[in-house]
Protein backbone atom coordinates (compact mmCIF):
# COMPACT_ATOMS: atom_id res chain seq x y z
CA UNK A 1 0.00 0.00 0.00
CA UNK A 2 0.91 3.14 -0.32
CA UNK A 3 1.55 5.79 2.83
CA UNK A 4 3.38 8.80 4.08
CA UNK A 5 6.26 8.25 6.25
CA UNK A 6 9.82 10.46 6.82
CA UNK A 7 12.99 9.03 7.38
CA UNK A 8 14.24 12.38 9.19
CA UNK A 9 12.84 15.35 11.61
CA UNK A 10 12.63 18.52 9.36
CA UNK A 11 10.33 20.91 7.66
CA UNK A 12 7.38 19.56 4.81
CA UNK A 13 10.00 18.49 1.93
CA UNK A 14 10.55 15.02 4.73
CA UNK A 15 7.50 14.01 3.62
CA UNK A 16 7.52 11.34 1.41
CA UNK A 17 5.12 8.84 -0.40
CA UNK A 18 6.33 5.21 0.09
CA UNK A 19 5.23 1.30 -0.80
CA UNK A 20 4.80 -0.50 2.56
CA UNK A 21 3.38 -3.91 3.55
CA UNK A 22 -0.30 -3.37 4.21
CA UNK A 23 -0.68 -4.01 8.01
CA UNK A 24 -2.30 -7.57 9.61
CA UNK A 25 -5.03 -6.64 12.03
CA UNK A 26 -4.85 -7.91 15.90
CA UNK A 27 -7.04 -8.60 18.62
CA UNK A 28 -8.53 -5.57 19.44
CA UNK A 29 -8.19 -3.64 16.15
CA UNK A 30 -9.91 -3.14 12.72
CA UNK A 31 -8.37 -2.67 9.52
CA UNK A 32 -9.60 0.45 7.99
CA UNK A 33 -8.96 1.14 4.34
CA UNK A 34 -9.23 4.83 4.70
CA UNK A 35 -10.80 7.32 2.13
CA UNK A 36 -9.78 10.76 4.12
CA UNK A 37 -7.57 11.54 6.34
CA UNK A 38 -7.46 14.82 8.43
CA UNK A 39 -4.57 16.98 8.96
CA UNK A 40 -3.24 18.52 12.42
CA UNK A 41 -0.89 20.63 13.57
CA UNK A 42 0.06 17.89 16.01
CA UNK A 43 1.52 16.34 12.75
CA UNK A 44 3.82 18.75 12.09
CA UNK A 45 4.98 18.87 15.85
CA UNK A 46 5.80 15.11 15.48
CA UNK A 47 7.17 16.11 12.15
CA UNK A 48 9.65 18.76 13.13
CA UNK A 49 10.51 17.22 16.28
CA UNK A 50 8.63 18.76 18.84
CA UNK A 51 7.48 15.61 20.02
CA UNK A 52 9.60 12.49 19.48
CA UNK A 53 9.36 9.89 17.22
CA UNK A 54 10.70 7.06 15.77
CA UNK A 55 12.33 7.17 12.65
CA UNK A 56 10.86 6.49 9.81
CA UNK A 57 7.70 7.51 11.26
CA UNK A 58 4.57 8.05 9.68
CA UNK A 59 2.03 10.92 10.52
CA UNK A 60 -1.84 11.14 10.95
CA UNK A 61 -4.53 10.69 14.06
CA UNK A 62 -7.51 10.48 12.46
CA UNK A 63 -8.82 9.05 9.00
CA UNK A 64 -12.52 7.90 7.70
CA UNK A 65 -13.40 5.09 5.33
CA UNK A 66 -14.64 1.37 5.59
CA UNK A 67 -13.83 -1.90 7.94
CA UNK A 68 -11.66 -4.27 5.66
CA UNK A 69 -11.38 -6.59 9.12
CA UNK A 70 -12.50 -7.09 12.31
CA UNK A 71 -10.07 -8.70 14.69
CA UNK A 72 -10.41 -11.11 17.54
CA UNK A 73 -12.60 -9.60 20.96
CA UNK A 74 -14.04 -6.98 18.54
CA UNK A 75 -17.88 -6.78 18.79
CA UNK A 76 -20.27 -4.15 17.60
CA UNK A 77 -18.40 -4.08 13.74
CA UNK A 78 -18.28 -5.76 10.43
CA UNK A 79 -16.57 -5.73 7.68
CA UNK A 80 -18.31 -2.84 5.39
CA UNK A 81 -19.06 -0.68 8.34
CA UNK A 82 -18.72 3.20 7.70
CA UNK A 83 -16.28 4.15 10.17
CA UNK A 84 -14.21 7.15 11.73
CA UNK A 85 -11.19 6.50 14.10
CA UNK A 86 -8.29 8.24 16.43
CA UNK A 87 -5.51 7.03 14.84
CA UNK A 88 -1.63 6.68 16.11
CA UNK A 89 0.96 8.30 13.75
CA UNK A 90 -0.68 6.51 11.06
CA UNK A 91 -3.61 7.22 8.96
CA UNK A 92 -1.86 9.41 6.35
CA UNK A 93 -1.68 5.56 4.48
CA UNK A 94 -4.40 3.48 2.58
CA UNK A 95 -4.92 1.04 5.62
CA UNK A 96 -4.36 1.65 8.95
CA UNK A 97 -5.25 -0.31 12.05
CA UNK A 98 -7.57 1.20 14.21
CA UNK A 99 -8.04 0.74 18.18
CA UNK A 100 -11.56 -0.59 17.76
CA UNK A 101 -12.21 1.45 21.75
CA UNK A 102 -11.08 4.38 19.68
CA UNK A 103 -13.63 3.88 16.60
CA UNK A 104 -17.28 4.53 15.77
CA UNK A 105 -19.58 3.90 13.24
CA UNK A 106 -21.43 6.53 11.20
CA UNK A 107 -24.36 6.72 8.74
CA UNK A 108 -22.67 8.34 6.02
CA UNK A 109 -26.01 9.51 4.40
CA UNK A 110 -26.01 11.85 7.70
CA UNK A 111 -22.40 12.55 7.92
CA UNK A 112 -20.37 12.02 5.18
CA UNK A 113 -16.95 10.60 5.53
CA UNK A 114 -15.19 13.46 4.56
CA UNK A 115 -17.04 15.88 7.68
CA UNK A 116 -16.43 13.00 9.65
CA UNK A 117 -12.57 13.01 9.41
CA UNK A 118 -12.68 16.66 9.53
CA UNK A 119 -14.49 16.83 12.48
CA UNK A 120 -12.92 13.77 15.01
CA UNK A 121 -9.90 15.24 16.44
CA UNK A 122 -10.50 18.71 16.67
CA UNK A 123 -14.01 18.29 17.80
CA UNK A 124 -12.98 15.37 20.27
CA UNK A 125 -9.96 18.68 21.21
CA UNK A 126 -12.80 21.08 21.54
CA UNK A 127 -15.46 19.14 23.31
CA UNK A 128 -13.22 17.96 25.92
CA UNK A 129 -11.55 21.26 26.32
CA UNK A 130 -15.46 23.06 26.93
CA UNK A 131 -16.48 20.23 29.02
CA UNK A 132 -13.37 18.98 30.84
CA UNK A 133 -10.98 21.66 31.03
CA UNK A 134 -13.48 24.30 31.71
CA UNK A 135 -16.77 23.41 32.13
CA UNK A 136 -18.02 26.46 29.90
CA UNK A 137 -21.63 27.43 31.45
CA UNK A 138 -24.15 29.87 30.04
CA UNK A 139 -23.31 33.50 31.10
CA UNK A 140 -19.23 32.71 31.15
CA UNK A 141 -17.23 35.07 28.88
CA UNK A 142 -14.56 33.19 26.78
CA UNK A 143 -11.74 34.10 25.08
CA UNK A 144 -10.66 31.78 21.93
CA UNK A 145 -7.33 32.77 20.40
CA UNK A 146 -7.14 32.18 17.07
CA UNK A 147 -11.28 31.87 16.64
CA UNK A 148 -10.86 31.21 12.91
CA UNK A 149 -8.95 28.02 12.74
CA UNK A 150 -10.21 24.57 13.01
CA UNK A 151 -10.43 23.70 16.56
CA UNK A 152 -10.98 27.77 17.39
CA UNK A 153 -13.98 27.74 15.35
CA UNK A 154 -15.42 24.31 16.66
CA UNK A 155 -14.39 26.35 20.47
CA UNK A 156 -16.72 29.14 19.56
CA UNK A 157 -19.44 27.14 18.43
CA UNK A 158 -19.40 25.09 21.00
CA UNK A 159 -18.92 27.48 23.67
CA UNK A 160 -22.10 29.20 22.37
CA UNK A 161 -23.71 26.26 22.37
CA UNK A 162 -23.34 25.72 26.25
CA UNK A 163 -24.34 29.84 26.74
CA UNK A 164 -21.48 31.69 26.87
CA UNK A 165 -20.02 35.35 25.60
CA UNK A 166 -17.63 34.47 23.32
CA UNK A 167 -14.64 36.83 22.28
CA UNK A 168 -12.44 35.47 19.28
CA UNK A 169 -8.94 36.57 18.13
CA UNK A 170 -8.04 36.67 14.78
CA UNK A 171 -5.45 38.07 12.50
CA UNK A 172 -7.26 39.97 9.26
CA UNK A 173 -10.58 41.39 8.25
CA UNK A 174 -11.43 37.74 6.22
CA UNK A 175 -10.78 35.42 9.27
CA UNK A 176 -13.33 37.84 11.39
CA UNK A 177 -16.21 37.16 9.53
CA UNK A 178 -15.44 33.20 9.70
CA UNK A 179 -15.55 33.83 13.63
CA UNK A 180 -18.31 35.81 13.78
CA UNK A 181 -19.77 32.96 11.39
CA UNK A 182 -19.24 30.44 14.01
CA UNK A 183 -21.29 32.63 16.55
CA UNK A 184 -18.21 34.92 17.89
CA UNK A 185 -19.68 37.86 19.42
CA UNK A 186 -16.71 40.32 19.95
CA UNK A 187 -13.51 39.89 17.57
CA UNK A 188 -9.91 41.04 17.92
CA UNK A 189 -7.75 41.69 15.30
CA UNK A 190 -4.42 40.99 17.28
CA UNK A 191 -2.22 42.18 14.57
CA UNK A 192 -3.74 45.58 15.11
CA UNK A 193 -4.65 45.66 18.88
CA UNK A 194 -3.53 44.37 22.30
CA UNK A 195 -5.45 41.66 22.84
CA UNK A 196 -5.47 42.28 26.87
CA UNK A 197 -6.80 46.00 26.69
CA UNK A 198 -9.52 44.65 24.01
CA UNK A 199 -10.45 42.07 26.22
CA UNK A 200 -10.81 44.54 29.31
CA UNK A 201 -12.92 47.50 27.77
CA UNK A 202 -15.27 44.43 26.45
CA UNK A 203 -15.48 43.20 29.88
CA UNK A 204 -13.56 44.61 32.42
CA UNK A 205 -12.81 42.28 34.98
CA UNK A 206 -11.42 39.72 32.00
CA UNK A 207 -12.66 36.61 30.91
CA UNK A 208 -13.56 33.24 32.87
CA UNK A 209 -11.31 31.26 30.48
CA UNK A 210 -9.35 31.42 27.70
CA UNK A 211 -8.36 28.00 25.59
CA UNK A 212 -5.02 29.07 23.59
CA UNK A 213 -3.79 26.69 20.71
CA UNK A 214 -1.14 29.20 19.53
CA UNK A 215 1.19 29.04 22.16
CA UNK A 216 4.48 31.25 22.64
CA UNK A 217 3.28 34.38 21.11
CA UNK A 218 -0.36 34.69 22.83
CA UNK A 219 0.64 33.12 26.12
CA UNK A 220 1.69 36.08 28.30
CA UNK A 221 -1.63 38.05 26.50
CA UNK A 222 -4.37 35.35 27.36
CA UNK A 223 -2.82 35.15 31.09
CA UNK A 224 -3.38 38.85 30.92
CA UNK A 225 -6.96 38.54 29.63
CA UNK A 226 -8.26 36.27 32.59
CA UNK A 227 -10.31 37.60 35.99
CA UNK A 228 -9.86 36.54 38.55
CA UNK A 229 -10.07 33.18 39.61
CA UNK A 230 -9.75 32.58 36.21
CA UNK A 231 -8.56 29.34 33.93
CA UNK A 232 -5.72 29.62 31.15
CA UNK A 233 -6.22 25.98 29.04
CA UNK A 234 -3.36 25.80 26.97
CA UNK A 235 -3.47 23.17 24.83
CA UNK A 236 -0.81 24.11 21.23
CA UNK A 237 1.86 25.31 20.23
CA UNK A 238 1.16 26.83 16.77
CA UNK A 239 3.39 29.43 17.41
CA UNK A 240 5.80 27.76 19.60
CA UNK A 241 6.33 26.11 22.75
CA UNK A 242 5.39 27.89 26.10
CA UNK A 243 8.42 28.90 28.13
CA UNK A 244 8.84 27.72 31.68
CA UNK A 245 5.98 29.69 33.22
CA UNK A 246 6.81 31.35 37.44
CA UNK A 247 3.88 29.86 39.25
CA UNK A 248 3.71 33.08 41.14
CA UNK A 249 2.60 35.25 37.88
CA UNK A 250 -0.65 32.79 38.77
CA UNK A 251 -0.65 33.96 42.09
CA UNK A 252 -1.86 38.06 42.04
CA UNK A 253 -5.48 36.62 40.62
CA UNK A 254 -5.83 33.18 41.77
CA UNK A 255 -5.21 31.89 38.34
CA UNK A 256 -5.70 27.97 37.25
CA UNK A 257 -3.42 27.23 34.44
CA UNK A 258 -4.04 23.65 32.61
CA UNK A 259 -2.15 22.03 29.69
CA UNK A 260 -4.68 19.66 28.72
CA UNK A 261 -4.24 16.47 26.11
CA UNK A 262 -7.33 14.65 24.53
CA UNK A 263 -6.21 11.16 24.81
CA UNK A 264 -5.98 12.21 29.24
CA UNK A 265 -9.33 12.32 28.44
CA UNK A 266 -10.11 9.22 26.79
CA UNK A 267 -8.81 6.74 29.11
CA UNK A 268 -11.30 4.60 30.22
CA UNK A 269 -14.20 3.04 28.50
CA UNK A 270 -17.09 5.19 29.69
CA UNK A 271 -15.00 8.60 29.04
CA UNK A 272 -14.17 7.33 25.63
CA UNK A 273 -18.03 6.04 24.76
CA UNK A 274 -19.26 9.38 26.26
CA UNK A 275 -17.14 11.78 24.03
CA UNK A 276 -17.23 9.80 21.01
CA UNK A 277 -20.70 9.38 21.33
CA UNK A 278 -21.83 13.26 22.09
CA UNK A 279 -19.64 14.30 19.07
CA UNK A 280 -21.68 12.23 16.71
CA UNK A 281 -24.71 13.31 18.05
CA UNK A 282 -23.71 17.32 17.82
CA UNK A 283 -22.84 16.21 13.88
CA UNK A 284 -26.06 14.39 13.10
CA UNK A 285 -28.17 16.77 14.68
CA UNK A 286 -26.15 19.40 12.89
CA UNK A 287 -25.31 21.63 15.68
CA UNK A 288 -21.52 22.27 14.46
CA UNK A 289 -20.71 23.63 11.16
CA UNK A 290 -17.43 21.78 10.10
CA UNK A 291 -15.46 24.05 7.01
CA UNK A 292 -13.19 21.50 4.84
CA UNK A 293 -10.80 24.43 3.52
CA UNK A 294 -9.02 22.15 1.81
CA UNK A 295 -8.82 18.72 0.64
CA UNK A 296 -5.16 17.11 -0.99
CA UNK A 297 -4.18 13.90 -2.76
CA UNK A 298 -2.36 11.94 -0.35
CA UNK A 299 1.03 12.49 -2.32
CA UNK A 300 0.55 16.32 -1.70
CA UNK A 301 0.79 15.92 2.26
CA UNK A 302 3.80 17.83 2.04
CA UNK A 303 1.96 21.42 0.63
CA UNK A 304 -0.80 20.72 3.10
CA UNK A 305 1.50 21.23 6.30
CA UNK A 306 2.86 24.12 4.44
CA UNK A 307 -0.50 26.07 3.95
CA UNK A 308 -1.29 24.62 7.59
CA UNK A 309 1.92 26.33 9.05
CA UNK A 310 1.73 29.24 6.79
CA UNK A 311 -1.57 30.81 8.51
CA UNK A 312 -3.50 30.31 4.97
CA UNK A 313 -6.07 27.86 6.07
CA UNK A 314 -9.64 29.07 7.85
CA UNK A 315 -11.10 25.21 8.43
CA UNK A 316 -10.26 21.98 8.07
CA UNK A 317 -7.59 20.21 5.95
CA UNK A 318 -8.44 16.64 4.36
CA UNK A 319 -5.78 14.46 2.46
CA UNK A 320 -8.19 11.80 -0.36
CA UNK A 321 -6.93 8.59 -0.30
CA UNK A 322 -7.61 7.05 -3.58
Amino acid sequence: MQAIQFEQIGGPEVLKVVEVAKPAVGPGQLLVRNRFAGVNFIDTYFRSGVYPVTLPSSLGQEASGEVVEVGAGVEGFTAGDAVVYLGSSNTYAQYSLADATKAIKINTSVIPLDIAAAAFLQGLTALSLVTRSYAVKQGDWVLVQAGAGGTGRLLVQLAKHYGANVIATVSNEEKAAVARKAGADHIILYTQESVPESVKKIVEEGVHVVYDGVGQSTFDGSIQSLRRLGSMVSFGNASGTVPPVKLFDLTPKNLTLLRPSLYGYLVTEEERHRHLNELVELLAAKKLDIQVFKTYDLADAAQAHIDLQGRKTTGKLLLRID
